[in-house]
């Protein structure tokens, strides 16, 4: 079958996508349940047996309730430092107060990645490790089937009011007496959406008929995302939760003098907020969260205050659980917080601690075969019978020094093992589907190896090829292949100890991706016997390339294998943006010396060259005049050839040699806007300058100037009606900014606004739709009514133009200059180096790709999904709507990729006229060089989660940003966010092997190589 070169393309993309889905389900690890879900629900947890045999104790019942009431006050987003810090004392007096003096016990909860809402309730609530995949679920939450404490409390006969994040409704649907949900994803509300929730207060503080009162406050959190953690509306808004804190407190206290027990006040956070007021990774800012208990019932503090004990987010379940006398959920990881039931007697204490270590070693041997071996299992059972030792002497009535010192020696035994029992659970309670992702694995490098063996011929001067179909679809080894991979699936479906999704699925289903690996075998098997049969390649277009490598294809071939090779490393990971300002650094000073080479240094020889035929032909003339012979045109042909090399003017080629050093300079202006990464995101950048409230006319007039650039370089190509439309458009996106509040009108008077920008943003959404509408109606008149190739041109260029200007209304202020910088390298680039130069498509195709990705990081992003900038998903929105609020944060984390890719597609299809099969290399290379990093990646991944990493590389990956937590449910959250399966690979690099100086180590060492290949490479002529 012939097939052109983008259509082979693009079908490999659609199997490796296939590939990539197959991967990504089996690496999303699925929590391992001590029962199937169904069952959990009526089956209650197990109750300890008696540890002192031959006598009788009623130690091994639920206990009863140490606290009436209960008021959960979750405030999203709420740092450690906004109450421990100095924020605290500033604007929460009262909970500081409670803190260093009054009746509470203060800690730091660490939550575990994914710091996003959603699974952070669930180990809120239940008490386990949630996976990655509830990112995903985050943004539509179904209901909590496993066994949890709002269930618990419900079947106890709790009654349960909430009030805030519609979460929370999600996850417990009819679990509620009461509820008022507001929704958590409209982040530009961060008054009303509090209000909503404080309306309540009042009247359900009143009121005696709950038991558990659950508030969810999102204000804070939706400031972090607007404006960050350091914005003026923080304080204020810290100064509003500490006064509902004082109110509830306060009637808490009055209701205690009428009950015998006393109530209990939880304070929290879900998870914290980074620098750049986003979570979702695992730095201290975002997964330190506040953690107060405050009740009568704990005694006043005396003596200096201490720095709160660091403890664990899941441990909130297991102790809330004690305290309103329920069982402990069935998969908690969490432990006891020793200090909460401190108060008690030592045998409650005692009787506590083994509830908690039993109900841990069941889950440890409901997941871990050989979990007798296990530490934390045998330091449970030697406490537990210390335990039974400590009970015959209690109930023999032995009041004794010997007593106390024992239960001081058993309590201690107990603490041990809950901490070595909820370690090992946090390694084991996630487990991988390998079998999933080896099928995955397999199909995405069989696509890799089919793009690499077809390359020679799908980059040739008519960009199609023969793919081998008919023989190996109906050869013997295709049939014996199928047959051997069906068995295979046979056998690990029926052996598997777990399910795996892959032997989920129809028969029918995987029969054809057994079909379609076989397919791909035979096809590769076929296409390399050829290429051995022939091992001639066919040549290159002389119209686009030369027949030799040139120095710059080695550098993009040494660069992309040497990109690809770093994600071996986590410290690369982390500091990925450091590798491709490197790249594209290098890129342009290669670029500088090529331009060197094609205006001056060929230049000269040519001028030799025409040197020496002047001279003959002088010689020549000398003859031809003693011969009488005369020759008129050929003075005129020898000023031609002599001067040939002086057709382009003077300042073209002095602003072609400028043009990388202006690209340099752009680069290192959009290097200092925006810190990113792991290591350095914590220093200040210009970007926070531009940003503070004190700033605000630099940036209004830097977001101007920025607007007006942008016209410059978009019109250029458009129509009358789109320069029109784009002029309103971006006049469009200031007075959006200025209403709400990012920038200022000259004549504004004062920072009030009525519309919260909502219609200056859907004024602009409407010439962008125009926009686009009028470049697409031009792309289908040139391929339906005339196969025009400049109304073509024309029509991608608009839609390119549409894109920018979506692009302009959603980036933030501060980041309008990336844009502006993204259209001038691109024009540049056009009109100094590709064109006058005449690289071929395939090179022009692996720049765009370096370059987007680099803006992807000049943009302020990282491979953190903290980083990603949620509100620009609410622009023009009064309320949440999921499929626009997605696309439109998509596309503004993606957008310096997606306009360079983009812009490859007009720069190739203006290129047709010159070079027909520009198009189809450009897409067989993007597929290409698209495809290494991911399959990379994928084996990497594959390979390490088939092995166990060495405890000394434990310790570094539980330090690391989200790269291979403890646990195989703490899936990294920062690596999926560029190809949707980055997480841990090899442990090649550290962090703490990585030099704080990696970037002046990068620059030196490419500006050594760079200058030494420039200086001593001599040019062929």
């Amino acid at each position: 079958m012939r097939l052109r070169s983008g259509v082979f393309a693009a079908g490999c993309l659609l199997v490796q996508a296939l590939g990539v889905g197959l991967f990504l389900r089996g690496f999303f690890p699925v929590p391992v349940r001590s029962l199937p879900r169904r069952e959990a629900r009526g089956v209650p947890p197990a109750e300890p047996p008696q540890p002192g045999a031959g006598v009788t104790s009623n130690w091994t019942k639920i206990p009863s309730p140490l606290f009436k009431k209960v008021v959960i006050v979750l405030i999203d987003a709420l740092r450690d430092d906004f109450v421990f810090g100095s924020k605290g004392k500033q604007f929460m007096p009262y909970t500081t107060e409670l803190v260093e003096k009054g009746t509470c016990h203060s800690f730091i909860a660490e939550a575990k990645p994914p710091t996003v809402t959603m699974p952070r309730i669930k180990a809120l609530m239940t008490g386990s490790i949630p996976g990655f995949i509830d990112v995903i679920m985050n943004l539509n939450s179904p209901a909590l089937l496993e066994d949890n404490l709002i269930w618990q409390a419900k079947k106890a006969g709790k009654r349960i009011v909430f009030y805030g994040d519609d979460t929370w409704v999600k996850l417990f649907p009819k679990h509620f007496v009461e509820y008022d949900g507001t929704t958590s994803f409209f982040v530009s509300d961060y008054t009303e959406v509090d209000d909503n929730v404080t309306r309540h207060l009042d009247s359900v503080l009143k009121r005696e008929d709950w038991d558990i009162l659950i508030l969810h406050y999102l204000g804070l959190d939706h400031i972090g995302h607007l404006t960050g953690p350091n914005s003026p509306l923080v304080g204020p808004k810290l100064y509003e939760m500490d006064n509902i804190l004082k109110k509830i407190h306060t009637s808490l206290l009055s209701k205690e003098r009428e009950s015998s027990l006393p109530n209990l006040l939880i304070v929290c956070g879900d998870h914290g907020m980074s620098e750049t007021g986003s979570h979702g990774g695992s730095s201290e800012e975002e997964v330190h969260t506040p953690l107060l208990f405050i009740s009568s019932a704990f005694e006043k503090r005396n003596g200096p205050l201490k720095q709160p004990e660091l403890v664990q987010q899941t441990d909130l379940a297991a102790t809330l659980a004690i305290g309103l006398g329920l069982p402990i959920s069935r998969n908690s990881v969490g432990n006891i917080i020793l200090s909460v039931i401190e108060g008690k007697t030592m045998r409650e204490q005692l009787r506590f601690l083994h509830l908690n270590g039993f109900q841990l070693s069941r889950l440890l041997q409901e997941n871990m075969p050989t979990y007798e071996k296990d530490p934390g299992f045998e330091h449970f059972k030697i406490a537990e019978k210390s335990h039974g030792n400590w009970i015959k002497l209690y109930l023999e009535g032995n009041n004794s020094e010997v007593l106390l010192n024992l239960g001081k020696k058993v309590l201690k035994q107990y603490l041990e093992a809950l901490k070595i029992l909820s370690s090992s659970l946090s390694k084991q309670v996630a487990q991988y589907d390998m079998y999933s992702m080896t099928v995955g694995t397999v199909i995405v490098l069989e696509v890799l190896l089919l793009l690499l063996l077809s390359m020679s011929k799908a980059l040739s001067s008519r960009a199609e090829f023969e793919v081998p179909l008919s023989p190996p679809l109906f050869s013997l080894l295709f049939y014996l292949m199928c047959l051997m991979l069906c068995a295979v699936h046979v056998i690990v479906c029926t052996s598997a100890e777990s399910l795996c999704y892959f032997c989920s699925i129809s028969w029918l289903t995987a029969v054809g991706v057994m079909m379609l690996i076989s397919a791909l075998m035979c096809v590769i098997l076929s296409a390399f016997g050829k290429m051995i049969e022939n091992p001639k390649l066919p040549a290159k277009n002389p119209a686009v390339s030369s027949s030799s490598w040139s120095e710059l294809d080695v550098l993009i071939l040494a660069g992309t294998v040497g990109y690809a090779v770093s994600l071996g490393a986590s410290s690369f990971i982390e500091e990925e943006h450091q590798t491709w300002y490197f790249l594209i650094n290098t890129l342009c000073l290669a670029l500088c010396q090529e331009i060197c080479r094609h205006y001056f240094l060929v230049k000269e020889c040519d001028l030799q060259l025409s040197t020496a035929a002047k001279q003959n032909f002088e010689d020549i003339e000398e003859t031809t005049q003693c011969r009488k012979v005369d020759i008129p045109s050929c003075d005129s042909k020898l000023v031609k050839v002599t001067f040939s090399g002086e057709f382009l003017k003077g300042s073209e080629k002095w602003m072609g040699l400028a043009s990388p050093l202006i690209i340099l300079i752009c680069c290192r202006l959009l290097r200092s806007l925006n810190q990113t990464g792991v290591q350095w995101a914590h220093r200040p950048d210009f970007g926070h300058w531009l940003t503070s409230s004190e700033h605000k006319a630099v940036l209004s007039l830097l977001a101007a100037v920025s607007l007006v650039m942008l016209f410059i370089l978009v019109q250029r190509r458009c129509s009358l009606v789109s320069k029109i439309a784009m002029a309103l458009g971006l006049l469009g996106v200031y007075s959006y900014r200025a209403a709400i509040g990012n920038v200022a009108f000259p004549w504004q008077q004062d920072s009030r606004d009525i519309s919260k920008g909502i219609i200056e943003a859907r004024f602009v959404y409407v010439f962008v739709l125009g926009i686009i509408f009028t470049g697409t109606k031009d792309l289908l008149k040139s391929q339906v009514i005339s196969a025009d190739c400049k109304t073509k041109s024309i029509g991608l260029w608009e839609v390119y133009s549409g894109l920018v200007l979506l692009a302009a209304l959603l980036f933030r202020p501060h980041n309008l200059p990336v844009l502006v910088f993204c259209l001038l390298i691109q024009v540049i680039m056009t009109r100094c180096i590709w064109k006058p130069l005449k690289f071929d498509a395939a090179q022009i195709t692996i720049m765009h790709y370096w370059f987007g990705q680099a803006f992807f990081y000049f943009q302020g992003n990282s491979n953190s999904i903290a980083t990603v900038d949620i509100s620009a998903g609410f622009v023009g929105l009064d309320n949440y709507v999921e499929i626009p609020a997605i696309f439109l944060t998509g596309f503004a984390t993606y957008a310096g990729p997606l306009l360079w890719a983009i812009h490859l597609l007009c720069y190739l299809s203006s290129e047709v006229s010159r070079n027909s099969a520009a198009m189809g290399h450009g897409c067989f290379c993007y597929a290409l060089i698209c495809s290494v990093p991911v399959t990379v990646y994928i084996i990497l991944s594959s390979i390490t989660r088939s092995r166990k990493p060495k405890p000394s590389h434990r310790h570094h990956l539980e330090s690391v940003q989200t790269y291979h937590p403890p646990s195989a449910a703490e899936c990294p959250t920062n690596t999926f966010q560029r190809y949707g399966i980055r997480t841990d690979t090899g442990r090649a690099i550290s962090t703490a092997e990585l030099p704080a100086f990696l970037p002046e180590v990068l620059g030196s060492l490419q500006w050594t190589l760079a200058l030494s290949y420039v200086l001593f490479h001599e040019p062929s002529p």
